[in-house]
């Protein structure tokens, strides 16, 4: 698990994605095709292909979060594997309703 902190930059070890946390909440095991996410800096180390059951792929400019614990994360780079907090895949945020102008 590592600590999350909104601006940070992870990539994925397993596809091309990289993402920006955009909310979270302490500790998380912010994983992408079932690895762990590492810092963009980090040497790459690739792990091989998403693993299955977490290669349904990401797009850029989505948002992808969990309602429960509180963490998001914006696509910068989209790629093969699917963005999970531990074994649960995060669903794509739709967009938020304006108010209305009457």
């Amino acid at each position: 698990m590592a600590v999350l902190r909104p601006g940070a930059r992870l990539r994925s070890v397993t596809c091309t994605t990289e993402v920006v946390v955009v909310r979270a909440v302490g500790e998380a095991d912010l994983r992408c095709g079932g690895q762990p996410m590492v810092d963009v800096s980090a040497p790459d180390g690739s792990a091989g292909e998403p693993a299955p059951g977490f290669d349904g792929g990401t797009q850029i400019g989505k948002r992808y979060g969990d309602e429960e614990t509180g963490v998001e994360v914006l696509c910068t780079k989209a790629g093969a594997g699917s963005i999970s907090l531990g074994e649960v895949v995060l669903n794509v945020q739709g967009a938020k309703p304006l108010p209305s102008s009457d």
